[in-house]
């Protein structure tokens, strides 16, 4: 990711972040346990919000969005440890965490079967994978538009797919969904999986 969008990108998120991002957040977070590894943890908004967690291992890619997420670490009552990698290629043993979080992550990544791969594998069995996501909406004159609109949404939004299905790439996976709960017409979803 580039160094401006680094910059930016809390900027730009903060009147969503505000309003409603912060209570699915915190709604997501309070269901975390244990050991917890983070996808694309950015610049760190997540941080200030884990509780009741053993330890919090954030994997983030961009040494630009690492460095914004200084602040946020600091501010963090969990012991968290950042460490520079991709979702795709993660550095941990099999089954190594009780919990695996991303949100807003899973739009840029750039090989996503191969990252949902990774996913289940560090995930211990009956462990819990926490997502919140943007995605293809169900209504088709807005899905089309979305799909119209991502080749140039990426060029701005460093790789950000809107038109992303992340919902039924997990259930095409074998994913166990516990729950989902839609926001902003299903623009948004929050997924509760157990990794069977």
């Amino acid at each position: 990711m580039g160094r401006q969008f680094a910059k930016w990108y809390d900027f730009f998120m903060s009147p969503l972040e505000r309003r409603t991002f912060k209570e699915i957040r915190s709604d997501l977070l309070t269901r975390a346990y244990g050991k917890v590894i983070e996808l694309g943890s950015g610049t760190g908004i997540n941080f200030p919000l884990y509780q009741c967690v053993e330890s919090v291992t954030a994997v983030e890619p961009s040494s630009y969005m690492i460095e914004r997420s200084e602040v946020n670490k600091e501010l963090a009552v969990i012991p968290i440890e950042i460490i520079q990698a991709s979702a795709e290629q993660l550095p941990f043993e099999k089954d190594s965490y009780d919990t695996v979080v991303a949100t807003l992550a899973f739009c840029t990544i750039p090989d996503v079967d191969k990252a949902l791969k990774e996913m289940k594998r560090i995930c211990r069995p009956n462990g819990k994978i926490l997502l919140f996501e943007h995605v293809k909406m169900d209504n088709p004159i807005l899905a089309k538009l979305q799909i119209y609109l991502t080749p140039f949404w990426k060029k701005i939004c460093d790789g950000c797919h809107l038109d992303r299905d992340t919902v039924n790439l997990l259930e095409s996976k074998g994913f166990q969904v516990v729950e989902i709960k839609k926001f902003y017409r299903g623009l948004f979803v929050m997924i509760e999986i157990r990794n069977i």
